[in-house]
């Protein structure tokens, strides 16, 4: 089987790209030794695998993520690396493919994105890039499906047909060529290294690669470890960088071929202009996910989630009942399917429409190009607490989910950012609470839902930005992260795009609905329909019960005056999801209608908004604690979340019940 490596910087298209060349993943797993996932796929009707390396902007990584392109390298051998570049920031993007080309490996480069290229007004003569570079140069544009069918022709075509690449050799100066030659001729000849690959590993070498660097030591290569204080001393590395940007510049000068009109250009600058404005991007920011979240509660969720709970309530459960009345089963069979896994997982399974809405606007955003903007926009917030933009991302992948938004955190190079990042990232409000949040804002908020749930995102972020900045200060954090963004052309996002996001994004709270929120609603009414006397028929007799009493006089300060909120919450460290099934166990209702009216006669708006608050910042979810623990490799950070976040998520809940119920 032949095998192809996807490699290119991010923000490329190269993941729509390895969707569409491949249709769909055969495997993900993650690379040997670091939890990066990695995704495999097969071109349909051929022999051709697909490996989708991380996107990295050079081989000479500086996180742990892009360690793993190096050392995929470093280790197999590729029948074929198919570079992905952004055709209208080819500049830069090809300082990657210089390191590539150098390797020797066959490579095809795409000019993918075409269609930003041609609004940028330039255009590259393809015969003169594939003669300058020593390779195939193709044109896509993965978006909209052109340029494949002759892109899946070149990689399916058998590689003994095709000429092998000549390693790119560059005209570095003669102090530089000299030790990369005297370094490369050694390898060969006392270690056996291939020619091609002993040309490579000097040049990475002398340009102090650090994942080289341990191989070299690891493999005893004396040619290399014997000079490393003299490749240091001369500074090689930065006559490496000016000799190779120097012949990309030449490169494209002598391959633009003609100008056109830069109209879309200068729309997107006159947009940039405003969205990223110094003074009104935040707002900007801030309005655009308020209308986010008009659009999942008060204008298309939530009238949505009517009519799903009404039929899942309605035919479903009465369906059911009879079903099992007929069969003659048990009552406390029927009560367990009905009123336990019906009522309980349909009564988060309702709320699918608002997380569906939600994660569709998100990815519009990102397919938009506007996700850029915000991470440069927050930029200058996160310095102020002595973070940077690229912090913001973890973040904001957070509020999908804060398992994905902590494992992104890798992406930060200094240990003491990322450590901070790992740990505020379980403040920003997940998708799992969305059903929670839901529920209230409906019983107690009726004409301001979408303004309550942006409180919350909003005050989930002002927390993690305090506790950041505590940190930064505790742990004395000097060194600081380079924030590095690429700001695409806009683009109008495409439906299947948009599905396809969407889909990814929000799976996982089905999948849950079927497996955690599952058992937690078997446990909870287990819990809600035994005590210390076996079966009850009371709940009030029920160990949910006694369980939620005993917990009272300590929630009763934050305006929880009822036990059942408590034993739900008790739920909620299994997922967040579970607490809304667990109401509706607790409860004894059938329908989210019943529900919330039971809500609404339980809470007053401020103890309403205080249990809220709570909720969206007590203990992370059992996943995310083990993600915190693997990501800093010691429990007692994952110990130290878990006390830290429930101190500060009862403090808050407490000073705005007693603060709030003074004031009104």
């Amino acid at each position: 089987m032949t095998t192809v490596a996807l490699l290119g910087n991010p923000n490329t298209g190269k993941t729509t790209l390895f969707n569409e060349l491949t249709d769909k993943y055969a495997y993900v797993g993650n690379w040997t030794g670091v939890t990066v996932e990695k995704k495999v796929g097969q071109i349909r009707h051929s022999h051709t695998k697909v490996i989708d390396l991380p996107g990295v902007y050079s081989l000479n990584p500086i996180t742990k993520d892009e360690s793993v392109v190096t050392n995929y390298l470093l280790g197999h051998s590729p029948d074929l690396i198919l570079n992905v570049t952004n055709a209208s920031q080819l500049k830069r993007n090809l300082l990657l493919s210089v390191e590539v080309l150098e390797l020797g490996v066959p490579v095809i480069i795409t000019l993918n994105m075409i269609d930003d290229l041609k609004r940028t007004g330039h255009y590259y003569n393809l015969k003169t890039l594939s003669t300058e570079l020593g390779c195939p140069v193709r044109t896509t544009n993965a978006r909209n499906k052109e340029g494949l069918t002759e892109l899946k022709a070149d990689l399916v075509r058998d590689q003994s047909e095709i000429k092998p690449n000549l390693p790119l050799k560059l005209n570095y100066p003669l102090m530089v060529n000299q030790a990369i030659r005297q370094a490369a001729t050694s390898l060969t000849k006392d270690y056996k290294v291939e020619p091609k690959f002993a040309h490579w590993l000097a040049i990475q070498y002398i340009n102090n690669n650090k994942v080289v660097r341990k191989y070299a030591t690891m493999h005893q290569l004396k040619p290399l470890l014997s000079q490393k204080a003299y490749y240091d001393a001369q500074k090689f590395d930065d006559q490496i960088f000016e000799t190779r940007l120097s012949f990309i510049e030449k490169t494209l000068a002598s391959a633009t071929e003609q100008l056109q009109s830069t109209q879309h250009v200068a729309i997107t600058s006159k947009i940039d202009k405003v969205v990223t404005h110094p003074i009104f991007g935040l707002p900007i920011f801030v309005g655009i996910f308020y209308l986010m979240f008009k659009l999942s509660f008060d204008w298309i969720g939530t009238p949505l989630s009517g009519y799903l709970d009404g039929f899942l309530s309605g035919p479903i459960s009465s369906w059911a009942n009879q079903f099992l009345t007929q069969a003659g089963a048990l009552p406390m069979l029927r009560s367990l399917i009905v009123n336990g896994l019906i009522a309980g997982v349909g009564g988060v399974l309702v709320f699918i429409p608002q997380i569906f809405v939600l994660f569709a606007c998100i990815t519009i955003l990102e397919d938009s190009g506007y996700m850029s903007r915000a991470a440069l926009v927050t930029d200058r917030i996160m310095e102020m607490i002595g973070l940077n933009g690229k912090a913001f991302i973890p973040l904001i992948i957070g509020f999908g989910c804060n398992v994905t938004g902590i494992m992104a955190a890798r992406t930060i190079e200094q240990p003491k950012e990322r450590l901070i990042t790992t740990l505020i990232s379980p403040f920003m409000s997940c998708s799992a609470r969305l059903p929670i949040y839901s529920l209230f804002v409906a019983a107690l908020f009726p004409r301001h839902q979408a303004l309550i749930v942006l409180s919350l995102y909003f005050l989930g972020i002002v927390v993690a930005l305090f506790m950041a900045k505590f940190y930064h200060v505790i742990f004395k954090a000097k060194e600081h992260s380079v924030f590095i963004v690429e700001l695409p052309q806009y683009h109008i996002p495409r439906l299947d795009i948009v599905w396809h996001g969407t889909w990814d994004k929000g799976k996982g709270f089905i999948k849950k609905a079927g497996t955690i929120i599952f058992a937690g609603t078997v446990l909870i009414w287990l819990l809600s329909n035994f005590g210390v006397r076996g079966y009850v028929t009371q709940i009030d007799q029920s160990f949910a019960a006694n369980l939620g009493q005993i917990l009272l006089p300590v929630f009763k300060p934050i305006g929880i005056s009822t036990w059942q909120p408590i034993s739900a919450l008790l739920t909620g460290v299994l997922a967040k999801e579970v607490i809304s099934s667990s109401m509706m166990v607790l409860f004894h209702t059938s329908n989210q209608t019943a529900l919330i009216a039971m809500i609404g006669g339980s809470f007053t708006a401020i103890s309403a908004y205080a249990l809220l608050v709570f909720i969206l910042l007590y203990i992370p979810c059992f996943a995310t604690i083990g993600t915190i623990k693997s990501e800093t490799g010691s429990a007692k950070w994952a110990a130290y979340s878990v006390i830290s976040s429930l101190a500060i998520s009862y403090t808050l809940a407490f000073l705005i019940f007693q603060i709030g119920s003074l004031l009104m």
